[in-house]
């Protein structure tokens, strides 16, 4: 695998339909920490084999961008694996860990993004996290996940969103990057869904229009206060002293650190 991969934590995910090159080329110049190209859902039936074979001339070199592609078919991945541009694989309708083995044997040693898109695949979050040493990161398809569970309500995948944070922490992955927000001229409501998503667990998010990157990256940096906080709680951890409490009465343990280093970690892509 070749791309370059940059050194800050993505929080914004850029999808572009693979049959729209112009497209893509405008998401790659977007400011997305990582593109996308959507070979599955954003593309009709009679464009995928054009999608492929755009995909494939756009990846025959690598891009100052990480470049993912959701691929529409098993069949696409042995085609696309050997392409030096390629990063990652978002790999859709992932319902059991014999899914992720298979896959992993079509691009050995390619990073793979199963997508969790219905009751079985939450059932069995944990099991794909954990199939295979390149799964490197888990998310739920909030769509098909909405369609399958008949949910009306948004507070209604909050039960499969807690269990994928979980499911990605106990498989010691990155916190998941939520679902995309359909609606690309209601910032405010994509603004609250971000801080909600933040404070259950997920780190960034995914996005279909430009427009949507700030707005993503503004609710999922640290705000002063947060970075002032870590970093008392990261200089009592240089005490070596152990376990003890700041003068607010916070308790500083070893998860508790962690946490502000991950909290410090977002605040320098900031600067």
């Amino acid at each position: 695998m070749n791309g370059m991969e940059r050194l800050r934590t993505p929080l914004t995910w850029l999808y572009a339909p693979g049959d729209r090159p112009e497209v893509v080329g405008k998401a790659l110049a977007s400011g997305a920490d990582i593109v996308i190209v959507d070979l599955e859902d954003a593309v009709a039936p009679h464009r995928k084999a054009y999608a492929l074979a755009a995909t494939v001339d756009l990846l025959a070199d690598a891009h100052p961008v990480p470049v993912h592609v959701r691929v529409h078919s098993p069949l696409d991945i042995p085609t696309l694996a050997p392409l030096p541009g390629l990063c990652g694989l978002r790999v859709p309708k992932v319902t059991h860990a014999t899914d992720i083995h298979r896959i992993a044997g079509l691009a050995p040693g390619l990073p793979l993004y199963p997508l969790l898109e219905n009751a079985l695949a939450v059932e069995h979050a944990y099991a794909i996290a954990t199939a295979h040493p390149d799964v490197h990161g888990i998310a739920l398809g909030e769509a098909d996940l909405r369609a399958d569970l008949g949910v009306r309500d948004d507070s209604g995948l909050d039960w499969p969103r807690s269990r994928v944070v979980v499911a990605a922490r106990a498989a010691a992955l990155p916190p998941p990057a939520q679902s995309v927000h359909p609606d690309i001229g209601d910032l405010d409501t994509l603004a609250a869904g971000c801080a909600r998503g933040r404070a259950m667990g997920f780190l960034g998010r995914a996005a279909i229009h430009p427009r949507q990157l700030p707005v993503i990256e503004r609710a999922y940096l640290p705000t002063p206060e947060e970075v002032d906080a870590a970093w008392e709680v990261v200089a009592a951890a240089r005490t070596d002293r152990g376990a003890l409490a700041l003068p607010d009465g916070r308790f500083v343990d070893a998860a508790v650190v962690e946490g502000a280093h991950r909290v410090l970690a977002l605040a320098a892509r900031a600067a």
